[in-house]
């Protein structure tokens, strides 16, 4: 917002105590405002963030299912899976066949292998080498 039609907003504005509910909304806003309205600066930037509170939805809704894990290694086991499951889905790999070659290739593989060629970014280039190049 420029300044001049910051005056002119401010001057024919209706009085808002600063301590009211509203007046603390309006306060948050003009504090926020650089942050707030990045997405008209650079065009990039989505207006909203329903594509991260999608993929994080099956991870809120778990953190009740993890009050009942029988151990702490139960829950950080299943903290896991929700984490390579939700990295699939932001390298666009299916979850699924992802898990598949993973929890196949990983018994013939020594103990102390190397096995960042297993992680969901590293594999989704694979598959899209593999597609590109048969």
């Amino acid at each position: 917002m420029c300044a001049s039609n910051t005056r002119a907003a401010t001057a024919s504005a209706t009085p808002v105590l600063p301590e009211s509910l509203l007046g603390k909304a309006i306060s948050y806003t003009r504090n926020q405002w650089q942050y707030l309205s990045r997405y008209v600066i650079d065009g990039r930037a989505p207006v909203d963030n329903n594509i991260l509170e999608r993929d994080i939805r099956p991870f809120a809704t778990a953190r009740h299912s993890w009050l009942f894990s029988d151990t702490v290694a139960g829950a950080k086991a299943s903290a896991m899976v929700y984490s390579l499951v939700l990295t699939c889905r932001a390298c666009n790999v299916e979850p699924y066949s992802y898990l598949h070659h993973v929890l196949t290739e990983m018994p013939q593989r020594a103990s102390d292998a190397d096995i960042s060629d297993l992680l969901p970014f590293n594999f989704a280039k694979r598959v899209q080498l593999a597609t590109t190049h048969p």
